[in-house]
């Protein structure tokens, strides 16, 4: 099964570059310049599937146009999101946006982003998900 990756950023050509690189590496990847374009996302009261997750990773923007990345993973965590490798961009970190991001056990990623620091971590989730992992198949309907 392909590992499957959900990025969130609402510049055109950083989204597709990202997917790109991705697919390259056999991800299955869906991208969206706004969280609430997420069929997975699209409602307020939405809870997570207690055995599944819908993808293996996400990588969000901090500054998106509706909420920002830290908001969105801090939301999904609160409704029980079972995506465990998660990475927050920036081109502006601020000291609180560092924090509340680690807080939230997310990879620090920032722009321009180093594709060779990205490729690292892949690699590193690669290792840690299970490959006998379950996913849901909200994603794949939109196929």
């Amino acid at each position: 099964m392909a590992l499957r990756a959900l990025i969130f950023e609402d510049n055109d050509i950083l989204r597709s570059t990202l997917k790109c690189i991705l697919e390259e590496f056999r991800y299955e990847v869906y991208t969206f310049w706004d969280s609430g374009l997420c069929p997975v996302y699209d409602t307020v009261n939405h809870k997570c599937p207690i055995d599944r997750a819908c993808a293996d990773i996400i990588i969000s923007d901090v500054d998106m146009p509706t909420e920002t990345g830290l908001e969105l993973i801090k939301d999904r965590k609160q409704k029980g999101c079972k995506i465990n490798q998660r990475a927050l961009m920036s081109g502006g970190w601020t000291d609180s946006n560092l924090t509340y991001a680690q807080e939230l056990d997310c990879r620090l990623l920032h722009k321009p982003l180093n594709f060779r620091e990205i490729l690292q971590w892949l690699d590193d989730c690669r290792k840690q998900i299970a490959p006998n992992r379950k996913l849901s198949n909200l994603l794949t309907k939109m196929k």
